[in-house]
């Protein structure tokens, strides 16, 4: 197989992480026979300084052209300005809106070998393994009015949330399918006792829930189900929910497996029901970590890459349909725990970490056997 890649690793530890996600997958390549061709961009603060835009039209085109895209993280104390008219953040925004990348998945799943990295009882996370799908392209971050101003009463703001019944059915549906693959129970996510659209979002997805007779399907309010993520995480499989509360909540839950370091994410336009190769001439996923750039720690060579090398096993699977290619970076990531090795962010307190290049080296090696 052959496929064009994407490379933006944007700012802070972005272009650390997904170089090593670059060679992890070119050891698949080496080990099962497929050719890589990467293609890199640039995108966010570093965008900014170089075009006035945190992402250009070139850049754009080259998403438009790849079979998938690799990315990193945008942002930094650099461009936190809030009165700024052009953030790095407007960057991956604009990619979510042009790509269709309504479905975003964050597969919680905690490595046995961290259970005491976790700041929850082991008791509690044991078996922990499920999976938040977020809207990514409405609510909040996108609804209109949305702006700032000034009058004699003094500053105010508006932000809109809103949803359309054929945004939430595509996203629900995404989660009634994944939950067939899994363990065929579905969580839906609400604030249907106050807010409107989240009524609009219960009645949706029960009315999709009966196209799906074998999956079970259990509504709650977000802010139970923020509760239940630290006190009974495992009675979830998969969750479905808006934006918002999918970006809040999903971040909560990466704390579970002991470091936002650990967990990936898949942005898509679809589940494939086969899991198999998008769709030609479609447009391209997108695969990042979901730990964002830490520019405390960038250039340093102490990030932890496992997040994005496990997105690129997500890429392996979503985009081209390998699931042995993929399976085998996630062995590869599990057996490198199992041995004992660690980063920064993972390992007790006065023992040794490894550098960020090195777990590459390490998971790429384990990978070729």
């Amino acid at each position: 197989m052959e496929a064009r890649i994407a490379v933006l690793g944007g700012d802070g530890i972005g272009p650390e992480v997904t170089a090593e996600s670059v060679k992890v997958i070119e050891a698949v390549g080496r080990r099962f026979g497929h050719t890589f061709e990467w293609v890199p961009g640039i995108v966010g603060g570093r965008s900014i300084d170089q075009t006035g835009k945190a992402i250009t039209a070139d850049t754009m085109n080259l998403l438009l052209g790849a079979d998938a895209v690799l990315f990193g993280a945008v942002g930094g104390p650099k461009w936190d300005d809030p009165r700024a008219k052009v953030r790095p953040e407007d960057g991956i925004l604009a990619m979510r809106k042009t790509l269709g990348l309504f479905a975003n998945l964050r597969p919680v799943k905690v490595f046995s070998q961290l259970a005491d990295s976790s700041p929850l009882r082991e008791e509690r996370i044991k078996g922990v393994d499920f999976v938040i799908i977020r809207e990514l392209t409405g609510g909040l971050y996108f609804g209109k009015p949305k702006r700032r101003w000034e009058n004699t009463r003094g500053r105010r703001a508006v932000d809109t949330l809103s949803y359309t019944e054929k945004e939430i059915q595509r996203v629900v549906r995404v989660g009634f399918e994944l939950a067939r693959m899994r363990r065929k129970r579905l969580h839906s996510l609400d604030k249907m006792n106050v807010m409107e659209t989240s009524r609009l979002w219960r009645e949706v997805a029960t009315e999709v829930g009966h196209e799906y007779p074998d999956v079970e399907l259990v509504h709650m309010l977000a802010d139970n189900a923020a509760m239940q993520i630290v006190t009974n995480p495992a009675v979830f499989d998969v969750i479905v929910t808006e934006n918002t509360f999918g970006d809040i909540l999903s971040d909560e839950a990466a704390v579970i497996g002991g470091s936002m370091g650990m967990l990936p994410s898949a942005s898509l336009t679809s589940i494939p029901k086969s899991g198999g190769r998008r769709r030609r001439g479609g447009k391209p996923s997108l695969y990042e970590p979901i730990h964002g750039s830490a520019p405390d720690i960038a250039g340093r060579g102490i990030a932890n890459p496992l997040a994005s090398i496990l997105s690129s096993a997500m890429m392996l699977r979503w985009s081209f349909g390998l699931h042995k290619e993929a399976a085998a970076v996630e062995d590869a990531v599990e057996g490198f725990l199992a041995e004992g090795y660690r980063t920064a962010d993972i390992a007790t307190p006065g023992k040794p970490s490894l550098q960020t290049a090195k777990v590459g080296d390490m998971i790429a090696a384990h990978v070729l056997g």
